[in-house]
């Protein structure tokens, strides 16, 4: 032989021999070598069998399929599926969402958020889709079994009756019971009653000839003589009878007489009926069994048994149901299905379970509810005039609660203001004038009619914290009225307890409330420690800190941090001045029913009473941290508005003669005309009304330069407008009171030193970073439009600035809105939407531009209005006119799907898919559906030419993308009542076309991926899978079909083993649907007139005919008979996925009667075609019938038939099946044999699990 020749096997050789020498496990060396042995063989791919038109079929066969007794098992149900309106439910008395904010809203992304809170839950109820997942998932499936139930056989009585007759008595082996009933007098002269009845205790049991007897006794000693007995030998039956006593049964005997028996209970009455009839069908079965073996007695003996054989044929009927009766209960109640005694069945593997999916919630982070009990200094006297009365503190003092996150650096709620005073303390504050006290409006907004001011005074409050640990610290602020702090501050400071003091300061105290009453200074602080760890633990042992003197040049919120950053360190703390008092607060965990509490927009929660005088609690808001994953989609309506006056520059102006002891009012206006109002939206303190036009801020005394560290919340307009703004004024409070009996000095206790203003929006978004203005010291009307042109030169009113316009105002807001957003890409987006909503022509090409922004989206605010994103998001993609925005718009969809499976929040994206996805009203002419435009840009982006990082997204998060479609179509249907359609009319040709090229456009990523990619292609497998199995429910089924053949044309034999778990995977997740039977049409296929089973010459071989006709289960056992030839590993994935489809056949409590059974088995004949073909592969051992003598020389080897290639359909082999196999086999399938097909089925998938070597 010449030389060249020999080159390529040398090759092969040398390959061979390198995968050879690898190092690795065994399995892995047998798979290395059985990939190279199968490189070197040209292996072709399987023909490809065309399924049957599934529809047509349905159509034509539909006289024969509605004769069919079990056409149950032949047609899908009409009532499939369905769409449904789940109502939202929440933990609020009513909507979130104030009553004309829709009506008020003009902004497009201020009315999709109102509609996504107002929306109920959209959802598809598929009606049997419980029946859709694996065996283990099935609904009804029986408890795991500890141990099989004892089975006594009739052979073995037979046995133990020849061994020892008398043995069989009550106490071995026989049935006895025993227990009270009452017993009723069957007198033919006296009719039964309640009072005939005797409590009698019957005891049941067998004598030595096998015959039972029932005695009853006046009591429990059954060793005495009985007062009577019931031959059980001479009884025909046994009914219930309830006519004349609850729980009774009836004796029916031999004589037409009856004896009538009533329990206590019916469970007691059940047991008795059941356990009698048992022996009336023992007794039955012996006596004819005595008639059968009758020529073996002599004749004086069968002359007996005819004349007793004619009382049996008189009551032979009556008795014989019974007992078929009873041995039917019996066979149901103690009979185990044999695939339970499989080991996979017992498992408890949910792995391939969905996860639950629950609607948007609202949720929050570790809840602590603080109690504020008592706040008390050492300086205290009566305040009353009459000197009767308690001891309290001799001014008023006011806490202000708030939490500081040290780690983070930053506050982390919003501020709770808490009223602790005696009541006596609190009548110096009543004589402040109610203009001052800001409450001389009427009413209070509607949202709040059902609360009572009163009881909103002096709530406690519950603090939420999203992220505990150990540096987050409970702050007070105390307050006092205004006056110096030093003054102020130094009776409280001495150790010394002198009466004249407290007077003294009472006196002080008194005035300065008559005539300063609504202005606050600091006057010290306090802290104390939450959390134990960052588990969220509470520290419930710590108690708050001395309270520290508060320092007029530390009152930022700046400066807090860094005094708590010392907190834990003695030596500074201790440098701190010390006021003597004691602040009581207590903490505690938040129970699920907590009663009586609102929210931080004051709306009772569903727990809250109306009518009750217990005092509320209030929810303070939590400022979460701007990071996606602890940030939670929005469900409910907020739109607060948070305001920092910071500091005021005022030592070199020279408008004001005095501009000491500066105090800033606030106000919200939406006009600036000359008598416009401020609106009454700014929340009020304890003690005043909800909501006020004005707050003030905290007065530092004899300060030119004043820092503030007050916080004013306002609850915001629905929709805002360019002349809403904030409005501050600034007033020079006199704190002289060296005149007391002057009205004049009275009324310029506050002179105006100025004016401010800050527009809320700009660029239509509210303003929230710090902003340093300009002081006037003028208000003229129409103040907001004035410009400044430079050069002197300015549009609007003459305005007078205080120092040269310098910025001298530093303030700062914090938006906390589900309506509004600061991210400017979503905004201008939602802005463009609008206008081209109103008219404009859109171009395509801008709306491209602010789709792309979009992938500049804050992650936080991405996630925070998630739902209404998307749904703007498809509404845009049914609308596009151009190719190149349906692309763009999925690609954002993309994105934003891919952020969320990153941040670890992808229960969001299944929540709205089952929840909150609504395809939009179909309207031919004008949109177009989602899942049209969806598929085609699917196509467009699974392209080879398109950007890899896109697909690769797309492919590795596909879930999403299926499911939309999914839910898309089936809304579709029932909207437009296309589901009354036949199935090829429900969807057009451009459709089918589209999910084709997607089918074509996924395959070549999924099988020349899975090594560069490998979670990407695995997920877009699975996702696919599913996205075809519920195509079933909606699409022409034959479609479908052609699907799964593209599907598996993709690969071929000797694949590697990754792309084998796919497709097996793809089969599993398929055949699993919930009608999986009805698909593979288990019914006659020959040509004439309609046959029955009985008729058919069974075939025992995967014909083509069959695989066309039974699509699904042809194209799984085909494969795994071509999985059969492959390595260990492929060979397990196969089996197992056959062996659990057979499982759930068996479990399925729909098919549960032996003639669903039967019909199931029919599916599956060709198994035995497998079988037979892999013989070789069974070891002798495991399946040989006859002991092998472990002695022997004979060793374990496969036995030695040939092999079938299985790359060739297989022809049919029936020849190759002995008779009694056939009459066995046919028996099970037709249900009229003795064999049964749950053992059948059992037996199949054991001798194919065993082909493993």
């Amino acid at each position: 032989m010449s030389q060249p020749p020999l080159l390529p096997a040398s090759a092969e050789t040398r390959k061979f021999t390198r995968g050879l020498s690898k190092p690795g496990t065994a399995a892995e060396l047998r798979q290395s070598v059985s990939e190279v042995v199968r490189g070197s063989v040209l292996l072709a791919k399987p023909k490809l069998i065309e399924p049957l038109d599934y529809e047509n079929v349905i159509v034509q066969k539909k006289t024969q399929i509605l004769n069919d007794c079990l056409r149950e098992m032949l047609l899908f149900p009409y009532d499939d599926f369905q769409t449904a309106l789940l109502r939202r439910q929440d933990r609020y008395q009513r909507s979130t969402v104030p009553p004309n904010a829709l009506q008020d809203a003009q902004s497009l992304f201020v009315t999709e958020c109102i509609k996504t809170y107002n929306s109920d839950w959209h959802l598809v109820n598929y009606k049997y889709e419980d029946y859709s997942g694996e065996f283990r998932q099935l609904p009804n499936k029986m408890a795991k079994l500890d141990k099989l139930p004892v089975h006594v056989y009739e052979v073995d009585e037979e046995v133990d009756k020849d061994e020892d007759a008398a043995s069989l008595g009550s106490q071995k082996g026989g049935i006895t019971k025993h227990g009270w009933l009452y017993k009723g007098n069957m007198n033919s002269a006296i009719s039964v009653t309640m009072r005939s009845f005797k409590r009698r205790f019957f005891h049941l049991i067998q004598l030595g000839d096998g015959s039972y007897n029932l005695n009853f006794y006046k009591d429990e000693k059954i060793s005495k003589e009985p007062k009577g007995s019931i031959f059980l030998d001479s009884c025909m039956g046994v009914v219930q009878n309830n006519k004349v006593r609850r729980f009774a049964f009836e004796l029916k005997m031999q004589d037409k007489s009856s004896y009538l028996l009533a329990a206590d209970s019916e469970v007691e009455m059940e047991e008795w009926i059941t356990i009698l009839n048992k022996i009336l069908q023992l007794n039955f079965e012996a006596v004819m069994q005595e008639k059968r073996n009758g020529d073996s007695h002599e004749d004086d003996e069968q002359s007996k048994l005819e004349g007793s054989g004619s009382g049996i044929d008189s009551y032979l009927p009556e008795l014989a149901k019974s007992a078929r009766e009873a041995e039917i209960k019996l066979k149901s109640e103690s009979r185990v299905k044999l695939f339970y005694l499989d080991p996979d069945a017992q498992k408890l593997d949910f792995s391939s379970a969905e996860p639950e999916v629950k609607p948007f919630e609202e949720k929050f982070g570790k809840r602590i509810l603080v109690k504020c009990n008592d706040l008390s200094f050492n300086l205290q006297c009566c305040v009353a005039e009459n000197e009767e009365g308690p001891t309290t503190n001799v001014e008023p003092f006011f806490v202000t609660l708030s939490l500081f996150d040290v780690k983070c650096n930053r506050k982390i709620s919003a501020d709770f203001h808490v009223d602790l005073n005696h009541f006596s303390v609190r009548q110096m504050l009543a004589t402040t004038s109610p203009s001052l006290r800001n409450g001389d409006r009427q009413s209070l907004p509607a949202p709040l009619g059902i609360l009572h001011e009163a009881s909103m005074q002096y709530p406690k409050q519950i603090f939420s914290v999203t992220c505990p640990h150990p540096d987050i610290f409970l702050v007070a602020r105390i307050e006092k009225v205004l006056g110096s702090i030093t003054h102020g501050a130094e009776p409280y400071m001495k150790s010394s307890d002198s009466s004249k003091v407290a007077q003294k300061v009472l006196k002080n105290a008194k005035q300065a409330c008559q005539r300063l009453g609504q202005y606050r200074m600091p006057f010290a602080w306090a802290a104390r420690t939450l959390f134990k760890d960052a588990s969220g633990n509470l520290d419930k042992s710590a108690r708050f800190s001395a309270l520290y003197k508060q320092d007029s040049n530390k009152l930022s919120n700046e400066d807090m941090l860094k005094l708590l950053a010392d907190f834990r360190k003695p030596e500074k703390m201790a440098k701190l001045p010390v006021i003597l008092g004691n602040l009581d607060i207590t903490i505690d965990n938040v129970s699920s029913d907590f009663p009586n509490y609102v929210n931080s927009s004051y709306i009772p929660t569903k727990q809250f009473e109306t009518c009750t005088k217990m005092p509320i609690t209030f929810e303070v808001e939590e400022f979460v941290p701007c990071i996606p994953k602890h940030t939670q989609p929005y469900t409910i309506y907020n739109n607060h508005l948070y305001v920092y006056p910071k500091s005021l520059k005022y030592d070199s102006q020279k408008s004001f003669a005095k501009a000491r002891n500066i105090a800033i009012c606030i106000e919200f206006k939406d006009s600036d005309e000359e008598d416009s109002k401020p609106l009454k939206c700014i929340y009020g303190r304890p003690g005043g009304p909800l909501f006020t036009e004005s707050a003030f801020a905290a007065v530092l005394h004899h300060h030119q330069n004043p820092e503030f560290y007050d916080e004013i919340k306002i609850e915001l307009p629905t929709q805002l407008h360019e002349k809403h703004h904030l409005l501050f004024t600034f007033f020079h409070v006199s704190c002289d009171n060296s005149n007391k009996g002057s009205t004049k000095k009275k009324d310029v206790v506050e002179t105006q030193v100025g004016y401010s203003w800050l527009p809320l929006l700009k660029d239509g978004r509210v303003v929230t970073s710090e902003q340093h203005i300009p002081v006037s010291a003028n208000l003229p009307s129409g103040y907001l439009g004035f410009q400044e042109h430079g050069m002197g030169r300015h549009y609007g009113p003459e305005i007078k600035w205080v120092d040269g316009s310098k910025p001298l105002l530093k303030v700062s807001t914090h938006l906390v809105s589900t309506v509004y957003t600061q991210d400017q890409h979503l905004h201008n987006f939602f802005q463009y939407c609008q206008k081209t909503e109103s008219g404009a022509q859109a171009l395509g090409s801008e709306l491209v531009k602010y789709l792309k922004s979009l992938h500049a989206m804050e992650g936080h605010v991405m996630i925070a209005f998630l739902p209404t994103i998307l749904n703007q998001l498809f509404r845009v993609l049914t609308r596009a006119t151009q190719e190149e925005v349906a692309v763009n718009v999925t690609r954002v969809i993309i994105h934003v799907v891919a952020q969320c499976h990153e941040e670890g929040l992808e229960g969001h994206l299944r929540s709205y898919v089952k929840y909150a996805y609504k395809a939009e009203p179909y309207i031919a002419s004008e949109y177009k559906t989602v899942h049209e435009e969806l598929t085609k840009s699917m196509t467009t982006i699974l392209k080879p030419s398109a950007d890899f990082l896109t697909s690769n997204k797309l492919l590795k998060y596909s879930w999403f993308f299926f499911e939309v479609l999914i839910k898309s179509m089936a809304q579709h249907l029932i909207e437009n009542s296309k589901v009354k359609l036949l199935r090829n009319q429900r969807f057009p040709a451009s459709y089918h076309h589209a999910v084709e090229t997607v089918v074509t456009m996924l395959m070549p990523h999924i099988t020349q991926k899975y090594r560069d990619n490998p979670d990407a292609s695995k997920n877009a497998n699975h996702s696919l899978a599913v996205f075809i199995k519920r195509c079933f429910t909606f699409m022409d089924r034959g479609f479908v079909f052609k699907q799964i053949n593209n599907y598996i044309s993709c690969f071929a034999p000797g694949d590697p083993k990754t792309l084998f778990e796919y497709k097996f995977e793809f089969l599993r997740v398929v055949c699993n649907h919930e009608h999986y039977i009805p698909l593979n049409l288990p019914m006659p296929f020959g040509k004439g007139r309609i046959q029955r089973y009985q008729d058919l010459q069974l075939d025992y071989a995967l014909t083509d005919e069959f695989c066309r006709n039974h699509f699904l289960v042809g194209l799984l056992l085909r494969e795994v008979g071509a999985a059969l030839q492959e390595f260990r590993e492929v060979r397990v994935i196969a089996i197992s996925v056959l062996k659990n489809l057979l499982i759930k056949h068996s479990f399925d409590d729909r098919y549960a009667s032996r003639s669903h059974q039967a019909r199931i088995a029919t599916l599956y004949l060709p198994l035995f075609g497998l079988l037979i073909e892999n013989v070789q592969r069974i070891n002798v051992r495991d399946v040989s019938p006859f002991p092998v003598n472990p002695g022997s020389t004979v060793k374990e080897e496969s036995l030695t038939l040939p092999a079938v290639n299985p790359l060739v359909t297989p022809q049919k082999s029936g020849g190759t099946l002995d008779t009694s196999l056939h009459k066995d086999l046919f028996g099970a399938i037709s249900g009229i044999g003795n064999a049964d097909s749950d053992l059948f089925l059992a037996s199949c998938t054991q001798k194919v699990s065993l082909i493993q070597s």
